[in-house]
């Protein structure tokens, strides 16, 4: 020092600390609890959790939403989390509420977020309407203020180290009712740091929500698809049957938390499950397939094709490759190959043919021709060519 002293690095550093110097003043931690009355709030977040589906392990996301006063807990875990998503758990959550808070506290999502953040934060238009419908507002914590969505935040370590130690669920729908339960059991539980029972927090809280409409209506999504040749609608990589009509047209989908609608028009409309997952999988129901050993109906034969395999049939297979590999119009073959049999004697025109099948010949000029050669050398024979 300037004195001449010698001094420590952590002596110096402890002095600095005590006097406050380059020091930022200690200000008091604060408290939101004036915030929470009965029916002011419910905070929802999501958090990233690995859950094991159906013998799978899914990198899924835990959506849960908690009432700040009496601390009633709801949660659900879903494969992906979007606006659609949102939406669904929101309404489940309310529902098992029987009412709606004032408001519900975000974090600064994009599923949820215009612009803006913390008190300057703007909705998307849908999710607005969808808040308004219910009967509350969107309100989002400032960034880095953590501790205003505390309520939410601190559930997700006690559902990942008890409801998921250990656990394995058949399909998504027995995880979320397995989640269900459990709510039921944990809001049920005393709470040492509440010094009270939440279901008996929530006897209190409850006539201050505001009660819900007396309709609900289904959350949805739409989505415009064209029916591929094999009659299926591809959506979130898994396909999806229609009848055989559907082919080639357009068709609306209506996706719902648990089905789809495939709608063409008002009196035609199919109806799956809906998988959550995109598994790339074939969903078929048995109606749009024709039962086995039928196959589809077969077109009619053309007359002429009808006239050659009753004068030759043995003409069967030649005339199935003519339709698939000839290079005319369909018709216009049939119509010459019936020509080639009415005209020409039977044995050098099913020699020829036997030939051109053999080599894969399908040009039925050059097939006359051979015709004609064998017709010159057994038929026209002239003097001197038995020699």
């Amino acid at each position: 020092m300037a004195s001449g002293a010698a001094l420590s690095y952590p002596a110096l550093t402890a002095f600095c600390r005590r006097e406050g110097i380059g020091q930022e003043p200690v200000v008091p931690a604060g408290s939101y609890d004036h915030l929470f009355e009965p029916g002011a709030e419910l905070q929802h977040d999501t958090s990233p959790h690995e859950v094991t589906v159906g013998g799978r392990k899914f990198k899924a996301q835990t959506a849960s939403a908690v009432l700040c006063y009496s601390r009633m807990l709801f949660f659900q875990i879903q494969p992906t989390f979007q606006r659609f998503d949102c939406k669904v758990f929101l309404t489940e959550a309310l529902r098992y509420l029987q009412g709606s808070p004032k408001r519900v506290m975000i974090d600064n999502t994009h599923v949820v977020v215009l612009h803006g953040t913390g008190r300057h934060m703007e909705p998307v238009p849908e999710m607005a309407a969808f808040a308004e419908r219910l009967g509350f507002r969107f309100v989002a914590h400032e960034i880095g203020d953590a501790n205003r969505s505390g309520r939410v935040e601190r559930p997700f370590h006690f559902i990942e180290n008890n409801f998921l130690a250990g656990r394995t669920f058949a399909t998504w729908q027995d995880l979320n009712s397995q989640a269900r339960q459990w709510c039921e059991r944990v809001n049920a539980t005393y709470k040492k740091h509440l010094r009270a029972i939440p279901r008996e927090l929530y006897a209190v809280e409850r006539p201050q929500l505001q009660p819900l409409p007396a309709w609900i209506p289904e959350v949805y999504r739409l989505h415009q698809r064209m029916v591929d040749v094999e009659g299926y609608v591809s959506l979130h990589s898994n396909r999806y049957s229609v009848p055989a009509s559907f082919i080639g047209r357009r068709v609306e989908v209506r996706e719902t938390r648990d089905h789809l609608e495939i709608e063409l028009d008002a009196r035609h409309i199919v109806r799956h499950q809906r998988i959550a997952t995109p598994d790339h999988v074939r969903v078929t129901l048995p109606e749009h397939r024709p039962p086995r050993g039928e196959g589809p109906c077969k077109r009619p034969l053309h007359p002429e094709e009808q006239a050659i395999l009753a004068a030759v049939p043995q003409l069967a297979p030649y005339v199935e490759e003519l339709k698939r590999k000839g290079r005319k119009v369909i018709a216009l073959l049939l119509r010459q190959l019936l020509r080639l049999v009415r005209e020409y004697p039977r044995e050098p025109f099913l020699a020829a043919l036997d030939e051109a099948a053999r080599y894969g010949l399908y040009d039925l000029d050059r097939v006359e021709r051979m015709i004609l050669r064998r017709v010159a050398r057994e038929y026209f024979l002239l003097e001197g060519d038995n020699d």
